[in-house]
C-alpha cells in the first residue's frame, strides 16, 4: 500500500494552523473554499485528506520572490564584509550604527571578532597638510566618480576607498568630508 502523500499532510497542516490563527485569507489564497474549510472541522475528513495516497494539491514557485530572497544572501555577506571593512579602517561605532542599524554592544562584538584593539577615545583631528591632502584626493573622486553629495551610501564607500589610501582613520575622513559639504565648501 502506498504512504500518505507529503504534499498533502503539508497543505493540510498549514491550513488548520492558519484557521487556528483567525487567517480564513490565507487558507483561501492557498485555494480552499467555503466548502472545503467547512470540511477541515470535521476531523473524519481532515484524515481522509492527510491520508490520501494522491496528491489533491500542487505546488506553484514564485520565481521572482525566490530570486530575491536568494540574493539577500548575497546581501547580507557584502553587508557583512562592508562592516568589518569600515572597522578595520576605524569607521565609529555611530557610523557603523547609523548605516546598518547596529547596536554598540554588536559594533563591540564585531571589533572582538575581528581581533581589533579596544579604542580609547576619539581619533585625532587632521593636521594641515592632511586636511589639504584629504581635500584634493576627495575632489577628484567625486568628480571622477560623478559622486553626488548627498548620496551617503556613495560617500560611506568613497571614505573607506579614501582611508585604505591615505592611511587614516576612516571616522576623521568622515567627519571632514561631512563638515565640507554641511558648509557648502564645494
Amino acid at each position: 500500500m502506498s504512504a500518505p502523500h507529503p504534499l498533502n499532510q503539508a497543505v493540510i497542516a498549514q491550513a488548520l494552523h492558519d484557521l487556528r490563527n483567525g487567517q480564513l485569507r490565507r487558507c483561501k489564497l492557498m485555494g480552499f473554499g467555503e466548502e472545503e474549510l467547512d470540511a477541515l472541522k470535521h476531523p473524519a475528513l481532515v484524515s481522509v485528506l492527510v491520508n490520501a495516497t494522491v496528491s489533491w494539491c500542487s505546488v506553484s514557485v514564485n520565481r521572482e520572490v525566490l530570486k530575491r530572497l536568494l540574493s539577500q544572501v548575497h546581501d547580507v555577506e557584502q553587508e557583512i564584509a562592508t562592516v568589518d571593512r569600515m572597522l578595520r579602517l576605524g569607521a565609529s561605532t555611530e557610523m557603523v550604527s547609523k548605516f546598518f542599524g547596529l547596536t554598540h554592544q554588536e559594533v563591540a562584538l564585531r571589533r572582538d571578532i575581528l581581533g581589533l584593539p579596544k579604542r580609547k577615545g576619539r581619533h585625532p583631528v587632521l593636521d594641515e597638510a592632511q586636511d589639504v591632502a584629504l581635500w584634493e584626493h576627495w575632489k577628484a573622486a567625486v568628480a571622477q566618480r560623478d559622486i553626488a553629495l548627498h548620496d551617503e551610501v556613495a560617500m560611506l564607500t568613497l571614505s573607506m576607498d579614501l582611508a585604505e589610501t591615505m592611511s587614516l582613520p576612516m571616522s576623521v575622513i568622515w567627519a571632514a568630508i561631512r563638515n565640507w559639504i554641511d558648509q557648502g565648501l564645494v
